[in-house]
């Protein structure tokens, strides 16, 4: 169960030990654990870095376990101080990467071509997912994909799974309600492929072998064509903006927890921020994914839980609470 936190199996098995049997030294814990010696040491030296053990002041020279209700709460602060780093992080990448693809998309490129409309896109990527030799890393945006363009998808990916590429597909949140992705994405998913979740995603993305990628022409009409950029600069700066929005999505399968603090889900976080910035309903609802009538029913959800008459009221009390 601990290993959820981020402690192995052996480190975990220690941990429950010291809290079950406090005073132990360390060769108590290896009978108890079924370990060396220098195993159980490494493991007191994985838990002293996670911070959940602590020089013992009654048996000196030993250590003792910190409480699970202090040792692994902290554990959780840190790691959501982290996410949330993290996130801010590719909000600002986020911006960066748009405008740059942007004013690159205002010229010819001279290691890169304008492709104009879906034929010559579907084109394209099919003779890069013909010639893909290690990686294709793709993010989609959106709370439903053409059942058309996923069947169009599907012999490419197929192919390269079969030889052994690595496939990571980045969908929104809302994806998850609709069934023809859901399909697709558990058939990618039964061929060995990856897929994530996020509440928001950076635009439409398709970056091949970390050397060229595809990204719209406009990123309001995804249909009208696509620039395919093979410049080394903005291929690594598309790059690491899909690794950050990686990193902070949910795999297909699994459910995101809410806040424990403030019972908000990340769905509604994003939602109180976007509004927040001053987005309409409609607006908001296109970034996440989902329709205005969804995003009243998660502020009534809000507003109930902050005993909030209103929006306005319920800003403020979502700001003096620390939510925004």
């Amino acid at each position: 169960m601990l290993e959820t936190l981020g402690l192995t199996a052996l480190a975990g098995a220690v941990y429950q030990a010291m809290l079950d049997n406090p005073g132990h030294g360390t060769a108590d814990l290896a009978d108890l654990c079924g370990m060396p010696l220098g195993q159980v040491h490494d493991c007191l030296e994985e838990l002293a870095q996670l911070m959940l053990v602590r020089a013992s002041s009654e048996h000196p020279g030993q250590m003792r376990a910190v409480t699970p209700e202090v040792g692994l709460t902290d554990m959780l602060a840190r790691q959501e101080a982290d996410l949330a780093s993290r996130q801010a992080q590719l909000a600002a990448s986020r911006a960066a990467v748009t405008r740059l693809v942007a004013d690159r998309a205002n010229t010819q490129a001279s290691h890169g071509e304008r492709l104009i409309g879906m034929d010559a896109i579907q084109a394209r990527l099919e003779l890069l997912m013909r010639n893909v030799t290690t990686e294709c890393v793709g993010v989609h945006p959106g709370a439903t994909q053409r059942p058309q363009d996923l069947a169009a998808s599907r012999e490419g990916n197929a192919d390269a799974i079969a030889r052994g590429i690595t496939i990571k597909s980045l969908y929104q949140d809302a994806t998850r309600n609709d069934p023809h992705t859901t399909a697709f994405a558990q058939w990618l998913l039964s061929l060995g492929s990856e897929v994530r979740t996020a509440p928001v995603l950076p635009q439409r993305l398709v970056i091949i072998d970390r050397t060229q990628a595809l990204v719209p022409i406009d990123p309001t009409d995804t249909r009208k064509g696509a620039l395919h950029i093979t410049e080394p600069g903005i291929v690594g700066a598309l790059f690491e903006l899909f690794e950050q929005a990686w990193a902070t999505a949910v795999p297909l399968g699994a459910t995101r927890a809410s806040d424990p603090e403030t019972g908000l889900t990340d769905t509604e976080r994003e939602l109180l921020r976007l509004l927040g910035t001053g987005l309409t309903d409609d607006t908001a609802g296109q970034r996440l994914g989902i329709s205005s009538r969804t995003v009243n029913r998660h502020m009534a959800s809000i507003m109930e839980r902050l005993g909030a008459s209103s929006r306005f009221e319920a800003g403020i009390k979502a700001a003096q609470k620390g939510w925004l």
